[in-house]
């Protein structure tokens, strides 16, 4: 794993041990960044669901102001901190160890760009989606990284369905806030 482009680019990070994990590939990460790449500079980004931080990490490195990185396994927050560490963004990171779920009902932070990629056999996709809306600017994007199989709605809390990519397995369905009529 490793930063792919930006202020931070070519920087190894530290992935996490054991085969439970599933980091988001290098493809697909850039097919993500590629698509939101204007969308970036400057904005709030959370890293639900964390694993190793490189997706919010890879907005750092692309100019986001911050990244909130929320994560329920130790390890997983002892790994965020090294790779923040290691590229030296500890100023505009904020490294929280809670329950998903928890934390987007708990926190009053706003977010210009969230990305949900939750355990896929824990079904959390659908609540942490729901969730993550009401916590959105109102410019906001939500990127959801989940199995081919699994359908996302296509409008879900004053969101609707922007964009959908296919990378094998992998489906990414990224939501925009509905337009207001006029």
């Amino acid at each position: 794993m490793r930063i792919i482009s930006g202020s931070a680019k070519g920087r190894r990070l530290t992935p996490l041990p054991g085969l439970d994990v599933r980091p988001t590939t290098d493809k697909v990460k850039e097919g993500i960044f590629s698509a939101i790449q204007f969308d970036i500079e400057g904005r709030r980004f959370l890293d639900l669901f964390a694993g190793s931080g490189q997706m919010g990490l890879e907005a750092l490195s692309r100019g986001a102001e911050s990244a909130i990185f929320v994560d329920n396994s130790a390890e997983s927050v002892k790994v965020v901190t090294s790779n923040v560490a290691a590229c030296k963004f500890e100023a505009s990171s904020k490294i929280v160890r809670s329950d998903a779920l928890s934390f987007l009902n708990l926190t009053k932070e706003k977010f210009d760009i969230a990305f949900l990629d939750p355990p896929y056999a824990a079904g959390l996709l659908d609540k942490a989606l729901i969730l993550a809306t009401q916590k959105m600017s109102d410019f906001g994007i939500i990127i959801c990284e989940h199995p081919a199989e699994v359908e996302l709605p296509e409008a879900v809390g004053g969101f609707t369905v922007y964009k959908k990519y296919r990378y094998g397995k992998i489906n990414i369905t990224t939501y925009k806030k509905e337009a207001e009529d006029e």
